[in-house]
């Protein structure tokens, strides 16, 4: 439960251990999960998928601040049970990610934070304007809004494009529920908000912290990523060549092993897959 309201989440790995809970992007449900990095991780980690409030299954009103979502999930993480987490933000989800650690630091071990930025962050203030663009000429080129968003236009970049809708189609039964419209506007405000916050409220985190980017990210500026590594007393940095805000989703073998060898917890034995045998319900 978050505030009140039921947060639907999927978890499935291996079992023990620090858990590994997975922020997503906005307009993002839990089939949005990439299922390769999914597979890869739980493959070694416990993995905890967390829905949005108002997102998908979740229950209650979209929330339109970063601060509210860190709220939600801290309460989700600790009606699950648990009092320490590594965390994995995704873009909006890094935002979560990073105000979780700095509002309730004992919860959070270490993080992973791609295709993010800081409080202030540049370019973060027009992520609205680029997504609506980005989305309108999909619409007028009939292609999914995610392939000019995520990725780049080269060879490279159309092809993993291709092969990441792909990916997100492979789970057929047990599917979240679709993302209402209201739910983009609402959380890119969040993210509007977030990025319009003076740069001088950060404070220096002593939380260890991978940082991954791509170095042709549009929504995300890739400016982002060194104001990010800067902010933390101890933090790694990979940006990928030829990769826009999907850089994970294009480098997901990398992207796994960058992050397991960071979590230096994986014990190699195998576990369920995502796209066949989660546990899954809602708190």
């Amino acid at each position: 439960m978050a505030a009140g309201r039921s947060l639907a989440y999927r978890e499935f790995g291996r079992p023990g251990g620090v858990p590994l809970v997975f922020l997503n992007h906005l307009g993002a449900n839990l089939d949005n999960a990439d299922p390769r990095i999914m597979d890869g991780l739980a493959a070694h980690r416990r993995v905890i998928v967390l829905g949005y409030r108002g997102v998908g299954g979740s229950a209650g009103r979209v929330r339109t601040t970063i601060e509210e979502m860190a709220a939600d999930t801290a309460a989700a993480i600790r009606a699950l049970g648990h009092n320490k987490v590594d965390v994995f933000g995704l873009s909006m989800g890094g935002m979560v990610a990073q105000e979780l650690a700095e509002s309730v630091p004992k919860l959070v071990d270490r993080l992973v934070l791609v295709g993010s930025g800081p409080r202030g962050g540049t370019g973060l203030t027009r992520m609205s304007g680029v997504t609506l663009r980005g989305t309108l000429k999909a619409t007028a080129t009939r292609e999914d809004p995610k392939t000019l968003l995520f990725f780049t236009r080269t060879a490279a970049g159309r092809t993993a494009a291709a092969s990441y809708l792909g990916r997100l189609a492979e789970r057929t039964t047990n599917r979240d529920e679709a993302v209402k419209p209201g739910v983009f506007l609402a959380q890119l405000a969040a993210v509007r908000r977030w990025g319009a916050l003076p740069a001088s409220t950060l404070a220096r985190s002593s939380t260890p912290a991978l940082i991954l980017h791509g170095d042709s990210d549009r929504m995300v500026p890739p400016a982002n990523a060194a104001a990010l590594a800067a902010h933390f007393t101890e933090a790694a940095l990979e940006v990928f060549a030829d990769s826009g805000h999907g850089a994970a989703f294009q480098n997901h073998a990398r992207t796994v092993q960058l992050t397991l060898e960071f979590l230096d917890r994986q014990t190699g034995s195998p576990a369920a897959r995502n796209t066949t045998s989660p546990n899954q319900g809602d708190i």
